[in-house]
C-alpha cells in the first residue's frame, strides 16, 4: 500500500470534508435537521451542482498545492540527508587520518633508520600495531552502522539467549576489569530470549561494557539488571563512576561525538560505540535513554522486545 505523504494527507482530509458536506446537502433539506427528506426543487439541484463544481475546482487547486508541498518536503529531506552524509564523510576521513598517519610515521621511521636499536624498533612496531587495530575497529564499526542504515532488511533474525550472551561478555572482559580493579555485577535472570540479530545484540551489551570499562574510572562497579514488562524486557546498565556532564548527555549517541576527544582516542575508542548501541536497540523495536545516577556514574535504560512479539 502506497504511503500517504503529508501533502496527500492534507488533500484527503479536505476532500473528505467536502464529500461529507455534499452527502449532508443531498440527504437533508435544511441544516437544522428538522426535516430528514431528500430535496426535489430545481434550485436545490442547481445549488448542489454549483457546490460540486466549486469542490472540484478547490480539489484541483489543493492537489497542486499538496504536490508542491510534498516536493518541497522531499527536497528539504534530501538536503538534510546530504548534509548529514557530508558531515559523516568528513568525520570518517578525520578519524581515519589519525591512525593512518601514525602507522606511516612509525613505519617510515623504521625503514629510514636501519641502525635503530631493537628496543626502539619493537616499540615503534607495537605502536603501529596498536594504531592498525584501532583502524580495524573503526572500519568494523562503520561497516556495522552501514548495515543498519542501508541493509537492515538483509540482517538475519533468530532467537538470541541474551542471558548467556551477557555471561560470555563478562567473562571476555575479566582481564580488562581486573586491570582497572572494576567489578561487573550481572543481575540478569537466566531466561531472557530476544528475537533479533545476534551480532547487533552482542554489540549493544559489549559496547556498553567497553564504554564503562574505558571511562567509568578505576575501582568502579558496573551493574546490569532487567525487568520483564508488557512491551518486552527493560534493561538498566549503570556504573558508579565519574558520569557525564549534563551538557554532553543529549549528544552521547551521536556518531563520532566524544566528551573528551583526546582521552577517547587514547583509550582506543572509535566514537561509534554508543551510536551502534542506539541504532541496534531501535532496530529491535526498542528505545534507549542515558542519564547520570544521583550518587554518581552513568545509567542507560533501554527496552528490547521479547521472542514472540513483532519487531
Amino acid at each position: 500500500m502506497r504511503k500517504l505523504t503529508e501533502g496527500r494527507k492534507m488533500f484527503a482530509s479536505v476532500m473528505v470534508v467536502f464529500v461529507v458536506y455534499a452527502v449532508i446537502f443531498i440527504v437533508f433539506e435544511d441544516y437544522d435537521r428538522r426535516f430528514i427528506r431528500p430535496f426535489n426543487e430545481a434550485s436545490d439541484w442547481h445549488l448542489l451542482l454549483f457546490s460540486l463544481v466549486v469542490m472540484m475546482g478547490l480539489g484541483w487547486l489543493l492537489h497542486g498545492y499538496a504536490r508542491r508541498m510534498d516536493e518541497r518536503i522531499s527536497r528539504e529531506q534530501q538536503e538534510q540527508h546530504s548534509q548529514m552524509r557530508r558531515e559523516l564523510t568528513q568525520n570518517i576521513a578525520h578519524e581515519l587520518k589519525t591512525p593512518v598517519a601514525s602507522i606511516l610515521g612509525y613505519t617510515d621511521t623504521i625503514l629510514e633508520s636501519p641502525g635503530m636499536d631493537e628496543a626502539t624498533r619493537h616499540k615503534f612496531i607495537s605502536r603501529a600495531n596498536a594504531q592498525a587495530r584501532r583502524l580495524t575497529a573503526l572500519l568494523q564499526d562503520i561497516s556495522t552502522l552501514n548495515k543498519m542504515d542501508y541493509a537492515s532488511d538483509r540482517l538475519q533474525w533468530e532467537r538470541v539467549d541474551v542471558s548467556a550472551m551477557v555471561a560470555d561478555i563478562v567473562e571476555e572482559s575479566e582481564q580488562a576489569l581486573a586491570e582497572r580493579q572494576m567489578t561487573f555485577r550481572n543481575y540478569l535472570p537466566q531466561d531472557i530470549t530476544i528475537r533479533g540479530n545476534w551480532q547487533l545484540l552482542y554489540g549493544v551489551f559489549r559496547n556498553l561494557t567497553d564504554n564503562a570499562v574505558s571511562y567509568a574510572g578505576e575501582g568502579t562497579v558496573i551493574e546490569l539488571s532487567a525487568e520483564h514488562q508488557a512491551d518486552g524486557w527493560h534493561f538498566t546498565f549503570s556504573d558508579n563512576g565519574v558520569g557525564v556532564a549534563e551538557a554532553h548527555l543529549p549528544r552521547i549517541f551521536e556518531r563520532f561525538y566524544r566528551v573528551d576527544k583526546g582521552r577517547s582516542r587514547n583509550m582506543g575508542g572509535t566514537g561509534l560505540g554508543l551510536a551502534i548501541v542506539k541504532n541496534a536497540v531501535l532496530l529491535h523495536g526498542g528505545h534507549i535513554t542515558a542519564c547520570n545516577n544521583e550518587g554518581g556514574g552513568l545509567r542507560f535504560d533501554f527496552m528490547l522486545e521479547e521472542v514472540g512479539r513483532t519487531t
